[in-house]
Parts: structure tokens; sequence; C-alpha cells
């Protein structure tokens, strides 16, 4: 129905294209991002939010633009003004609460971020059904996206999540594993982000936070570091839904690929290429940047690893594309880090595997947390006597 459709507002494209032009290592991508987001500006009037990017240089000051802007923003919000007080004077209570909503929208849109939240909450307040304050607390959720404010992100998701537990509707909660999955990205929980990203795939419809060619694209990129080797083949490289899309996203393709078909020397290059391309100039994931191309690494050397007792530096280097040189100092931080488990033999050029068996492993782990527990106890009791 029209009535349910689920606005794009704020306009999440807007602090991406913002965030390309504080960059100086994308100044490649500055031309098209300052017009691109002097457009979606103009387009929506966004006087406050306007005056913020300009603030800080990400677009040059154009007075007489402001200024009209902002007339047209007291304008708009006059009538707004006035449609509430009728409302508040002659009509009803669903009238009162769709001027309050139509206040906070318009707030939203234009980027008026602390009058936005006042009118928003106040319209939660005033909002007697369900699904319309689930919508109002999913809008509080993509205010704090667009404001990279993860406190109201999270207080906003908590309250979204127990309203659709009162009784939520399939696309509501659906959305919300969408929200919650984004923000987990954010915040460098790649597996349980991924989780919930692939769990809405197929029924994907939050276009107002995120497109769907980048849903499915952030839906590979957590997946993929994630998943274990048959999942990735089944759940996601033979997902539809991604097999529909990957043609658009090619890096995405050469990716899964070359990681499931254990072709780590183009897999390399392919990670090399998704930094470039996606992971830096990315608002939500450029900070994790480091991580996620370490954390693959690590797992294409884990994979190799698991096949072989023994390998020789050289046949690696070769396998991976790099130097001798490359795979020594690499292996032997993360040999270091406890993040593989082999032996470089440096004299014979030999890299041997000495991962421990699942059953040791399970061992080591209940004797070191029943160790943990025993201490915790004896700490106790010294407290209590």
């Amino acid at each position: 129905m029209a009535d349910d459709t689920v606005l794009p507002i704020p306009d999440l494209k807007l602090p991406q294209l913002y965030f390309i032009l504080t960059k100086p290592s994308l100044s490649h991508l500055h031309d098209d991002a300052r017009r691109d987001l002097l457009e979606g500006i103009k387009n929506d009037q966004m006087a406050p939010y306007y005056k913020i990017v300009t603030s800080h240089s990400a677009l040059k000051l154009d007075q007489a633009l402001l200024d009209t802007m902002e007339k047209q923003n007291k304008d708009e919000l006059q009538k707004i003004e006035d449609r509430l007080a009728e409302a508040e004077k002659q009509e009803g209570e669903s009238e009162i609460s769709d001027a309050l909503r139509a206040k906070a929208t318009y707030l939203t849109k234009i980027g008026d971020k602390d009058r936005a939240v006042e009118a928003q909450k106040l319209a939660l307040e005033k909002t007697p059904g369900l699904g319309a304050r689930i919508d109002i607390s999913l809008t509080l959720v993509r205010i704090g996206f667009f404001f990279a404010d993860h406190e109201m992100i999270t207080s906003n998701l908590t309250k979204a999540e127990e309203l659709i537990e009162k009784g939520g509707d399939w696309d509501r909660r659906n959305r919300l594993k969408v929200y919650r999955g984004l923000h987990l990205l954010s915040i460098r929980q790649f597996k349980r982000g991924g989780e919930l990203l692939l769990d809405a795939l197929s029924t994907f419809t939050a276009t107002e936070l995120v497109s769907y060619n980048d849903f499915v694209a952030l839906t590979v990129i957590s997946n993929t570091l994630t998943l274990s080797r048959p999942d990735l083949k089944k759940r996601l490289i033979a997902a539809p839904e991604v097999v529909q899309v990957l043609p658009e996203i090619p890096i995405l393709a050469d990716l899964t690929k070359n990681l499931y078909e254990c072709h780590y020397d183009k897999l390399f290059i392919a990670l090399a290429q998704l930094e470039q391309t996606l992971l830096l100039p990315s608002r939500l994931l450029s900070q994790h940047t480091r991580y996620y191309v370490r954390e693959m690494r690590i797992l294409a050397y884990s994979q190799l690893l698991e096949s072989y007792r023994s390998l020789t530096l050289e046949s690696l280097s070769g396998a991976f594309g790099v130097s001798v040189d490359f795979v020594d100092n690499e292996l032997s931080r993360f040999i270091v880090s406890g993040r593989l488990h082999c032996t470089i033999d440096k004299v014979n050029g030999i890299v041997e595997t000495n991962r421990p068996a699942l059953k040791n492993a399970q061992y080591e782990t209940v004797v070191k947390q029943g160790d943990l527990l025993l201490t915790s106890v004896q700490r106790l009791s010294k407290v209590l006597h």
C-alpha cells in the first residue's frame, strides 16, 4: 500500500558524499561527489545541513542559496505549524498525530538534527498506532546513521525492537534486521551483522536505508569473511539475489569465487582492488579496511595450510603471487600473534603446520575456563570470610 511506503528521509546518500569530500585520498571522486551533494541539498532545501557541510569546507558557501533555502524552510514550517494549530483546536488525536509527524518528517528531511529528534520523539509520544511508532523509531535510527550518532542508533534500535516484539508485522521485522545488521558492521561485528543481512537477503525491503545493490555488496563483503567454505558456496555464491547483482559488481564476484576455488593469487589482487574501490570510499566500512584486509589474508593462508602438513615458502609465495620475503614476513607476524598455527623453518625454507587437534583445543579451553572459575570462587570466598 502507498501509505506503508517508507520514504528515504533523511537521504543517507548525502553523508556518504560528504564523507568522500572530507578524504583527500579520495580526490579522484571529489568532483562527482561535490556535484551530487549540492544537488541533493538543493532538492530537499536542506539549509541546516548545508551550513554543516560548508562550515567544514566540503562545499563552498553560497550565501544567496542559503538565504533562499532558509526562507523556504521557514515558510514550509509555518504552514505545518498552522495545520497543527488547527488540528489541536478543531480536530481529533489522529489529525494531531498526523500534523506532528509531518513536522518531524520535514525537519528530518532538511537535516535539522536537534529539532528533528525533538519533533520525532514528540510524534512518537503522541502517535497511538504500533506500526507508526515502529516507523518513527526506525526514522530516529536513520537520523543516527545520517549524523554518525552511535548512541542514538543503539538506543532507538532497542526501542524499535521492543515495539516490534509487541506485535510488529513481517515487513518491519525484516527491515529491522537490515538496520541492526548495518549497525553491527559499522562497529566491526562482521559475523553477527553478516548473519542478519544474509537472513534478510531474500526479503529485503529497506531501500530507505540502503540501495539494493549496496545491501547485496555489504552482505557479500561481510559473509565472505565469516562463512565456512561449504556455506560460502551454498548460502552466498549460489544465492539467486547475489547471482543477479554480482555482474554489476565484478570485484565481489572475483573475491568470492577465487576464495572458494582456492585461486589465492587472484584473490589477493581482488582484495587489493576491493580495498581501493569499495572499502576505503565507504563511510560505513572505511575505518575497518585494514582489519578486513588482514582477516581475509589470514583466512586465505589458513585455508591453504589446512590442506598440507608442510609447504615450501617458495610454493606459498607462488600460490599467492607475492615474493618469498613478503610471505615470510607476513606469516611471521600472524604466527607470533597466534592467528596461524604453523612454524617457519627458515633454513630449509619450509612452513610446517601444527594445528592442534579439535579435542585437544576443546580440552585446553575447558581447563583454562575452569581455572578462571576456581580463581574467581577463591577470591569471592576471601571477601565473604
